[in-house]
């Protein structure tokens, strides 16, 4: 699949992100206070960047795992079918569980994971995504916690990506195809 020619255009900073980020660790270590190990589950791959942020900047005893959930695959639109493509590694019954996810979209992948997740019994399970679409919305479902909510644009970098480019740009940026 060749993409064609896109510029970025700047939409969240990275300094904006990083201050998103420390108050929204703040809120959840205020949430999980008292927790005996909070394992934050990133879903892959879109969310390494924000989860690697977040954990350092939390307060608590913390165990990463990783899930691997995809319904785009190189494109630009959700199939809506979601494929687990890795799944944990650890087990999850009676522990409190944190989601994080790079963005919701029209909420099927959120959704999926969830039900998986509660399915397992953990003790608590909430969300948080870096960004939040809810204009595209089909499925009603909201992160216990958004780190920013935008319109409908397609965004890349932060670990986000068109086609596995970009991830490694330290802001969210919108796509702008020029051809």
């Amino acid at each position: 699949m060749t993409t064609p020619p896109y510029a970025i255009d700047e939409m969240i900073s990275a300094k904006a992100i990083a201050a998103r980020i420390e108050a929204l660790a703040g809120e959840i270590e205020t949430a999980f206070a008292g927790t005996s190990k909070l394992v934050v589950v990133g879903l892959l791959r879109g969310s390494f960047v924000f989860i690697a942020d977040l954990v350092r900047e939390l307060d608590l005893p913390v165990e990463v795992d990783f899930l691997e959930a995809s319904s785009y695959g190189d494109g630009m639109e959700s199939s809506r079918e979601v494929r687990i493509l890795k799944d944990l590694r650890g087990e999850i019954a009676g522990r409190d569980v944190l989601v994080v996810e790079d963005i919701v979209d029209t909420g099927f992948t959120l959704h999926a994971v969830v039900n998986l997740l509660r399915s397992r019994d953990p003790a608590r399970l909430e969300t948080i995504a870096l960004l939040d679409k809810p204009s595209r919305r089909e499925i009603d479902i909201r992160a216990t916690w958004t780190g920013f909510e935008i319109p409908d644009e397609f965004v890349v970098g932060y670990g986000i990506d068109y086609a596995q480019r970009n991830r490694n740009l330290p802001f969210i940026g919108k796509v702008r195809f020029t051809g």
